[in-house]
């Protein structure tokens, strides 16, 4: 009898054991009732304890998307499932906010490749071994559906904050044969996966096929050569960038430059060296050598403990000697995130840096600092975000930190260690930059220069160094200040000046509008109303429009 119930006690032990880890959850097909109890869990802690999550979405649509996939359960796949339940959580578009797809409860295949966006396209930056045919090639399609129809698909159930996230870790979703038949790329699930791609100057097709537990050694966001896995950067040279990963941080001196260049890739202390002690270094570096110019690079930084930030910022606003216009730089990219982004936000605050490089991947203002909600009958985990980060006031809030220098970099350039990005910054002459194009305008307009307002606008928004910038919506804004301030003449220049530049707007024909009706132009209200309607029909642009098209005709 006691070797009998040791047997029982042990067999209860490893039951418990698979239980928590999500090898056998993973493999346990739940009822209907079951998949249903979990989505109302998911509702209902939603509405009771993250309530302030609807900011970019509302609580009627996230409910009708709730009873969408109520009704539709009875008729889905697993994995089906699992994924609208992804939808459902991504569709507050913060990044801390999501439904882990990778881990063993969601049991999702991986396919053998690792993707990345560069300026040219998506091309396979790495790849098995088994596939080295493909290492480079440009992708057209996935199972014949054009790569860019394939990445709005899959877009919904990323959980990105602005196009730049869905970029830095969008792709990862494509890897997952899953997430394609949930969106509809393939018609039913598979795990062998059609590519289209070019290469050398031709198209031809590959086969990819996923398996489950595949490990991809993917390290902030690209391919580490190892093993059976090859990169498709060439091996002989390694760029500042990607030097010494296997450290949170290092600096190097670049004499040729006078210039002394920092990779930060988290906000964590390194185990070899504190935070503090690093940066002090830095700055001593710097005070004691001969240093034109500091470049801070965060453009593979995903976060970690804002709190560490302290001696990255007090150190560059004490050591005046490079906290000067034209001397300070930081580059930022797609996985400038979370912890990162309160970095950027405070040395835009405080310090004199230029921005080189792509946008952040993160809010300004953002919801950060998750929570655990484990489903209680799939195990599936929501990381659901509690904290509100604001290190700017309302009115700067903005999808993303914009460079004041946009450069990205083509397939060709990474493939041969070619950095455009640390070049601009090593490069820089101040000659005609301009740091805050708004400043430049404004400053233009209140001397009544309104011929070179409107000349300058046009070339800044031309520019593919400023293209970033957000020219539209800082416009109107402007406009919208001055219309508050009943200065009717001086809005209806610059609206009418926005609908030049941005003959596509809707919401540059729809701010015309309104400050036209109220100049007492109803005519010219309707046919710039009617305009902003035909160009967001179904958006909240139109909606306005359409409420004022109304309000004129009662009237």
């Amino acid at each position: 009898m006691y070797k009998l119930i040791t047997i029982n006690l042990s067999g209860f032990a490893l039951l418990a054991m698979l239980l928590v880890n999500g090898s056998l959850l993973a493999q346990i097909d739940l009822t209907t009732d079951n998949w249903r109890e979990d989505l109302r869990f998911l509702q209902n802690t939603v509405h009771k304890d993250y309530p302030f999550l609807f900011k970019k979405t509302t609580p009627e649509a996230f409910d009708r998307e709730v009873e969408k996939l109520y009704a539709a359960i009875p008729n889905l796949e697993r994995h089906e499932i699992v994924v609208g339940m992804a939808r459902l959580v991504s569709s507050f578009e913060y990044g801390h906010t999501s439904l882990r797809l990778g881990g063993s409860i969601a049991n999702f295949h991986r396919l053998p490749l690792n993707l990345y966006y560069f300026n040219d396209g998506v091309y396979i930056e790495g790849v098995h071994k088994d596939y080295q045919d493909a290492l480079g090639a440009k992708v057209i399609a996935v199972e014949s559906v054009p790569i860019e129809d394939v990445l709005s698909a899959i877009k919904p159930v990323v959980p990105a904050e602005n196009e730049q996230y869905a970029k830095g870790h969008g792709l990862g979703y494509l890897n997952f044969p899953e997430v394609l038949h949930a969106q509809g790329i393939t018609k039913a699930f598979k795990k062998d996966i059609v590519f289209t791609l070019e290469k050398d100057g031709k198209i031809f097709t590959k086969t990819f096929l996923a398996s489950s537990n595949l490990s991809v050694p993917n390290h902030y966001g690209f391919l580490r050569q190892q093993g059976d896995w090859l990169s498709s950067r060439q091996q002989e040279a390694t760029p500042h960038y990607l030097q010494e990963l296997d450290k949170h941080y290092y600096f190097k001196y670049l004499p040729e430059n006078k210039a002394v260049y920092v990779r930060y890739s988290q906000v964590v202390p390194d185990p070899s060296e504190a935070i503090d002690v690093f940066y002090q270094r830095v700055f001593d570096f710097i005070e004691e050598n001969e240093v034109d110019r500091l470049v801070l690079d965060v453009r593979l930084n995903g976060g970690g403990n804002n709190f560490n930030n302290k001696a990255v910022v007090t150190g560059i606003i004490e050591t005046e000697k490079i906290n000067q216009v034209g001397k300070l730089f930081v580059i930022t990219g797609r996985r400038t995130f979370s912890a990162a982004q309160n970095l950027i936000n405070e040395l835009d605050n405080y310090t004199n840096a230029i921005f080189v490089g792509e946008p952040s991947s993160e809010n300004i203002n953002f919801y950060g600092d998750n929570r655990p909600v484990t489903l209680p009958n799939s195990q599936l985990e929501a990381r659901l975000s509690w904290a509100w980060w604001q290190d700017k006031p309302q009115w700067q809030n903005a999808k993303w930190t914009a460079p004041h220098l946009a450069v990205d970099m083509s397939f060709a350039e990474y493939r041969n260690n070619q950095d455009p990005v640390l070049d601009k910054a090593l490069q820089f002459s101040a000659g005609d930059f301009i740091l805050d194009p708004m400043d430049h305008l404004t400053e233009l307009f209140q001397a009544g220069k309104m011929e070179q307002v409107q000349s300058e606008a046009a070339r800044l928004v031309a520019d593919p160094a400023y293209r970033f910038f957000d020219f539209e919506g800082q416009l109107n804004n402007a406009g919208q200040l001055l219309l508050g301030q009943n200065q009717l003449q001086p809005a209806l220049f610059i609206f009418q000046f926005c609908v030049q530049l941005f003959p596509e707007s809707a919401m540059s024909y729809d701010n015309l509008a309104a400050a036209s009706l109220r100049a007492g132009d109803e005519a010219k209200a309707i046919k710039l109303s009617q305009r902003a309607l035909q160009l967001d029909p179904q958006g909240p642009v139109g909606e306005k429009a359409q409420k004022r098209l109304e309000i004129i005709g009662k009237d």
